[in-house]
């Protein structure tokens, strides 16, 4: 009776080389320093209130480890059969769904690092908003570059009727 129990997560512990938690089982069994497994390549920091199932060795309190946890108030809902997400406690997701990938930001913004390029193989690549690049020494955005250049002109010195050749000088517009 003893091998498995619920509780809500008091407390994190995620300095260690093992996460630990705090958890209360009920109102008088509070079980400290509680290893928690995750699967390889996943982790995060529960939120306190986070549900927890806890096993036990042999049914010894002293000696259990937490095998899955649960936030029914931040968990996604209404995955079609199949569909996967990761998501945290701040409405910042991954969902891969039966349609496609969905990376939502939770109004915070996505920063790609360490990477020597990011390449996107495919024929049309939409963007919403504007576009700045170089943005460290570049303030004009594309759309502002497309304005200047859609204005764009030359004042004409020497036109030759018949001539192949137009001798104009450097555009009127500044960068």
């Amino acid at each position: 009776m003893l091998l498995m129990a619920r509780g809500a997560i008091a407390l994190v512990d995620d300095t260690k080389s093992v996460q630990t938690l705090q958890v209360r089982l009920n109102a008088l069994e509070l079980i400290p320093d509680v290893p928690r497994y995750a699967e390889f390549g996943f982790t995060s920091n529960p939120p306190a209130g986070t549900q927890a199932l806890v096993a036990f060795k042999n049914g010894d309190r002293n000696d259990g480890f937490v095998i899955a946890t649960s936030n029914a108030k931040y968990r996604m809902t209404g995955l079609a059969s199949g569909e996967v997400a990761i998501h945290d406690s701040r409405g910042q997701s991954v969902y891969l769904t039966a349609s496609g990938i969905i990376v939502n930001g939770g109004g915070n913004p996505i920063t790609f690092t360490n990477a020597p390029e990011v390449i996107a193989d495919t024929p049309l690549l939409k963007c919403k908003g504007d576009i700045l690049d170089n943005y460290q020494t570049n303030t004009r955005t594309v759309a502002g570059m497309r304005q200047v250049a859609n204005s764009h002109t030359h004042p004409i010195n020497n036109v030759q009727t018949g001539s192949s050749t137009i001798n104009s000088q450097p555009p009127t517009q500044q960068e």
